[in-house]
């Protein structure tokens, strides 16, 4: 891993957006009047005729976005992820998703660790509603380095993403040397009775866990999912073969998210041990945001113990 660097994917992500800029003018970016927390301000300081602020009509924000990719344009359009995902989610649906348009989704604020907002802003549900749209590319990028190469990739990528960022600065897993692929896992860590497959903030705490289970005498593999649709099969088939079982971690609901993904794919091929880990069918509450991932579980004591868990059920 590289030096223990703290940065917020959303920062990375306004900055991504600057560089891309310079380098294609075809790229244009939207706000819903959330400019300064989603970094896009950035954006708007470097290239203020190829930004529009839609002000607080996220709905419209989508619609807009479309209207513009259509024109051959590649369009960035940024709120928080609960007003991305979901107050706009039939716009996202039929209006981006439908027609298979250039709308590149940044959604920043994700999760439990919007903290202090509290429930009506921490959405623990944006990846399961992405996942269901046809066609729609989810990445959710565990670092700095790894929010950046998301940005280029999706800007490449012919047809709509969404690109999900956190508020939290978190501490940096990859140095500038590592590769992003669209629906390719990593594999950071190898190991031969449990795999833990990571997306977003989770995948620093999964290395953690990895590292305290060493001490239990327990071997873990630890996968990065950033893709988290289209999900790598093969990494995860590979792992079940390898492993024997498996636990998921995400900053999200334990429904309809990388969980969700993982599962499907492993009942249909090589049925092992699942455990999740995740936000457990409830809302999320006001306070601080390392505070509250310790209060629901999403830290490396929780991942350790779900995968010793997992290892007992392997029979």
């Amino acid at each position: 891993m590289a030096e223990a660097i703290k940065c917020a994917t959303r920062e990375a992500y306004g900055k991504a957006l600057v560089e891309l800029g310079e380098q294609n003018d075809k790229v244009l970016v939207l706000d819903a009047d959330l400019a300064a927390a989603t970094k896009t301000g950035m954006f708007k300081k470097a290239f203020p005729e190829r930004f529009i602020d839609v002000g607080i009509a996220e709905s419209n924000l989508m619609g807009v976005a479309a209207g513009l990719a259509a024109t051959g344009h590649i369009v960035f359009a940024s709120s928080f992820a609960m007003f991305a995902a979901g107050r706009a989610f039939e716009q996202v649906r039929n209006s981006i998703g439908y027609t298979h348009l250039n709308v590149k989704i940044g959604a920043t604020h994700a999760g439990i660790s919007v903290g202090e907002d509290g429930a009506s802003h921490q959405c623990c549900e944006d990846i399961a509603l992405m996942r269901s749209i046809p066609g729609m590319v989810v990445l959710n990028p565990a670092d700095d380095v790894e929010a950046r190469a998301c940005v280029f990739a999706a800007a490449a990528h012919e047809g709509p993403v969404y690109m999900r960022f956190g508020r939290l600065a978190v501490p940096r897993v990859f140095d500038e040397n590592y590769e992003f692929e669209i629906g390719k896992g990593a594999v950071l860590t190898e190991g031969s009775d449990v795999t833990i497959v990571a997306t977003g903030l989770m995948v620093n705490e999964a290395l953690m866990a990895a590292e305290a289970l060493k001490g239990e005498g327990i071997s873990a593999r630890v996968v990065n999912m950033a893709t988290i649709k289209p999900i790598d099969r093969d990494i995860l088939i590979d792992s079940a073969k390898k492993t024997g079982a498996l636990v998921t971690a995400e900053e999200h609901s334990v429904l309809g998210g990388l969980g969700g993904a993982v599962t499907e794919v492993i009942c249909e091929t090589v049925p092992v041990p699942v455990l999740r880990v995740g936000v457990e069918d409830v809302f999320g509450k006001s306070g601080p945001a390392v505070e509250l991932l310790h209060i629901y579980g999403l830290d490396a004591a929780h991942i350790a113990e779900k995968a010793k868990q997992a290892v007992a059920l392997k029979g």
